[in-house]
């Protein structure tokens, strides 16, 4: 009795060996970012389809086709960032049906490397608006900025059907459905197949959108300083912080673990906590709305105030029939005593 006592209790320990070796720490980080990015990131990209949606009704233009692709990306991750949730709150054990263990995974990292694809078409957007004035206002474009958000889907999802290819490739009765976790734990076979692949969507996904939005806003920059107004040079200026934080602070250390995890041949232990910045850009984008455009920004303030005074009219109505009900209190209890 006692040999099979340790023997049964002997993968239990090396379960919990191998995620802490992944997730040292407080689980509750994890689920508190995701909270945070949800709580935030949901009635801001909320806000933002509604402003794009009218925008493109009443004139569609190449941009704001891609912003709107760009929000509806964010919305995916966050529909399904309650999943990950569920995930830090059991301790990084996968408690769902397996089956939306990959379609989580394929989602999350499909959405994040489309924002990396989007950034970059904005951004040549924004250097032709600037560059060539003339031939951007006759031309708006959204035909073919609804072929290029098409290429950007496709291109996005088939690099990240990796999840499921790793995920039903080799032995499944050690798959990590079998060991209870999510895209965590990886067999020498399926390494094999996943660091080539985190290289090139390194490289592809992250390395060459990041060199052409360096190169457009760069570009963007020097002719802007020649003698734009103040307004627009500040409106640029905080397009191009929040794209560079975007790239730099949300993606730049995932994809980094990326190269890294390719020379080491495995993957990192920081990994997990540079995925949670990645899950952030979702927060992050709707400054790039903001600062795309003057008729955003006149569309959010005018929406806010329409929001703001829906507000104090449910708050006046409240406050209204309150002093009904109270004035009306007094006059019916007399009545009742009277009426003894």
């Amino acid at each position: 009795q006692g040999t099979a006592i340790s023997v049964s209790f002997l993968p239990v320990a090396t379960a919990m060996d191998t995620e802490r070796s992944f997730f040292p720490g407080n689980y509750w980080l994890y689920f508190s970012v995701y909270l945070f990015t949800f709580l935030v990131g949901l009635p801001l990209n909320l806000v933002a389809l509604v402003i794009f949606v009218g925008k493109l009704r009443r004139r569609p233009v190449a941009v704001d086709v891609l912003l709107l692709n760009l929000t509806l990306s964010d919305l995916l991750l966050l529909l399904f960032l309650p999943f990950r949730m569920a995930e830090a709150a059991s301790g990084m054990r996968w408690p769902l049906p397996f089956i939306f263990c990959p379609i989580s995974g394929f989602l999350f990292f499909t959405t994040v490397y489309l924002t990396s694809f989007f950034l970059a078409a904005v951004s040549v957007e924004r250097f032709l608006s600037v560059a060539y004035p003339l031939w951007y206002k006759t031309r708006p474009r959204p035909g073919q900025a609804g072929l290029v958000s098409g290429a950007c889907w496709l291109l996005a999802a088939a690099h990240c059907s990796v999840v499921y290819i790793t995920e039903f490739s080799g032995d499944s009765s050690n798959s990590q459905g079998a060991n209870g976790t999510c895209y965590l734990e990886f067999r020498e076979d399926q390494l094999a197949i996943l660091l080539p692949v985190r290289l090139e969507m390194a490289v592809v996904l992250f390395g060459v959108p990041l060199l052409i939005t360096s190169y457009c806003y760069g570009r963007l920059v020097c002719i802007l300083s020649r003698g734009a107004s103040h307004h627009r040079q500040k409106r640029v200026a905080g397009l191009v912080a929040a794209t560079l934080l975007n790239f730099l602070v949300c993606f730049g250390p995932y994809n980094a673990s990326h190269i890294v995890g390719y020379i080491q041949g495995r993957s990192p232990e920081w990994r997990s906590y540079v995925l949670l910045l990645s899950t952030l850009n979702s927060c992050v984008d709707p400054l790039v709305y903001y600062f795309s455009s003057s008729g955003f920004q006149a569309d959010f303030q005018g929406l806010l105030r329409r929001l703001m005074g829906v507000w104090g009219f449910w708050r006046q109505e409240g406050s209204r029939k309150l002093k009904k009900s109270e004035g009306e209190g007094p006059p019916q209890e007399l009545s009742n005593i009277e009426a003894r």
